[in-house]
């Protein structure tokens, strides 16, 4: 296997890794104090993006930390 396709797999992974752990959260956040209708279609399809986006800067910090956190073996 390459690197670049061992990296984009950890990527994959650790995207759909935070995506569910996010989802999962959220569960518990109390939408109906800000949504009119918090069953309806507009509330879930907004929390399906509120999802998306706090996952993708988890996931984001996260795979930035270990790109960086492995680039110290070049520091000496």
């Amino acid at each position: 296997m390459h690197p670049e396709g061992q990296e984009a797999l950890l990527h994959i992974l650790v995207n759909l890794f935070f995506l569910v752990i996010v989802w999962w959260s959220l569960q518990t956040f109390r939408f109906d104090v800000f949504v009119r209708n918090p069953s309806g279609s507009k509330a879930k399809l907004l929390m399906i993006f509120i999802t998306v986006a706090i996952s993708h800067l988890v996931s984001s910090f996260f795979l930035d930390y270990l790109d960086v956190s492995l680039m110290l073996r070049y520091l000496f």
